[in-house]
């Protein structure tokens, strides 16, 4: 049976803050289930890895015999969070809305369990709500707390719009924990100021205020920029076995041990000893391998997994890489660089037309993966590059 400090310190692995962690402590004494609340917005139909950050603490209250409440935010995603936005965001249509939505709820399963999983739309008590109600919601909260937030105080600030509208959203976000009786609300950094919105609306309506986690946000292959689809460093979760496993390990020794205390659901105390091993000798490769192993299983099958390492050491460590392999290392800015640029520059190619072309024709690849994009920007990290079937350069890219 875990202890009530075993549990704190798993919930605690990987989190930002905790607030307040005294109350949380209480909380789990009290012998009861929790309802664990985690919102997602269905922006985008496909989820990836950065998204897992947060549903990996969600499984970890399960094991710890909580209810999850896996919110799906279809109403406030027709507004749009403003969250870090520098501009007023366009909001989603209600088709576009349910198309992403759908796809969330078989994603999410291959890291929760559904029999603790409780899947809910903020349009069910929000699409019920008459104006009347928005206008009692709108008045527990002031204007000068909403410019408080960074983007907010920012955009008024320096004279950019910020619509009505975009104040509801935190509003809603907060009034969704009163509505489904939060014990607990995870979210990322972020997100905290709408976090702490529930809180208070809890208290506003008579119930006791929900605890808030934050998680910190996941960097992407590139180990500088969040993962982001929109970025093209991200892996999605639903990406084939060989390319999800050919892209963690594309990822730099020091980013590995951070998707390790994030992604892997491995003790830290065995993290920490690989750590060390390595710290000893022990190839990161080899230690790279077992978390690639384990998110493609996690995502796949165990016999997926298997089978993409066997296909990656075949493809890169079995006589099909020449013997030397030429290195071209550059400084780029945080914005990047771009892949036919730097194909050009190290002499791969002869100019970015023809690099444009060959990645148009599928004659690029990047840890094995085919590329479509001919504008794609690299950011700071180490990439194996193969042109056709002979041309192979190392590029080195740093800050």
């Amino acid at each position: 049976m875990t202890t009530s400090k075993e549990a704190i310190a798993l919930i605690k692995r990987g989190t930002q803050e905790v607030l307040v962690e005294d109350e949380l402590e209480a909380k789990l004494k009290e012998g009861r289930p929790l309802r664990i609340k985690a919102g997602f917005d269905p922006t985008a139909p496909d989820l990836h890895l950065g998204h897992t950050v947060l549903i990996n603490k969600l499984r970890q209250f399960q094991e710890l015999g909580h209810e999850v409440l896996f919110l799906i935010g279809d109403f406030t995603a027709m507004i749009g969070d403003p969250t870090g936005k520098s501009a007023t965001r366009p909001p989603l249509t209600r088709d576009e809305v349910i198309e992403n939505a759908r796809t969330y709820e078989h994603q999410i399963f291959k890291i929760l369990d559904p029999e603790k999983t409780l899947v809910m739309f903020n349009s069910s008590w929000m699409g019920e709500m008459q104006a009347t109600d928005i206008i009692q919601l709108a008045a527990k909260h002031t204007v000068a707390r909403m410019l408080e937030r960074d983007d907010f105080s920012k955009r008024y600030s320096e004279g950019r719009p910020i619509a009505i509208h975009e104040f509801l959203y935190p509003l809603i976000q907060g009034y969704d924990s009163v509505a489904m009786k939060a014990d607990v609300e995870l979210g990322g950094t972020d997100q905290k100021f709408n976090l702490l919105v529930g809180r208070q609306l809890q208290e506003a309506h008579g119930l006791k205020p929900q605890v808030v986690i934050t998680l910190p946000i996941l960097e992407g292959l590139d180990g500088v920029q969040k993962m982001s689809k929109s970025l093209g460093n991200y892996i999605g979760i639903t990406d084939a076995p060989d390319d999800m496993f050919g892209k963690v390990m594309s990822i730099s020794d020091d980013l590995m041990w951070r998707w390790f205390e994030l992604l892997s659901f491995r003790p830290m105390a065995e993290v920490e000893r690989l750590r060390a091993e390595t710290a000893q000798g022990l190839n990161p490769r080899d230690v790279k391998f077992g978390l690639a192993e384990e998110l493609v299983g996690r995502f796949h099958s165990p016999l997926a997994a298997t089978a993409a390492r066997e296909g990656f050491i075949a493809r890169f460590q079995q006589g099909q890489l020449p013997d030397e392999i030429p290195l071209f290392e550059r400084a780029v800015s945080s914005d990047g660089a771009l892949l036919a640029n730097l194909l050009r520059d190290a002499g791969t190619l002869s100019s970015t037309s023809e690099a444009y072309r060959m990645i148009e024709q599928g004659a690029v690849r990047i840890d094995g993966e085919r590329l479509a994009d001919k504008r794609l920007t690299l950011g700071v990290g180490e990439y194996l590059v193969q042109v056709g079937k002979r041309k192979y350069v190392r590029l080195v890219l740093t800050s």
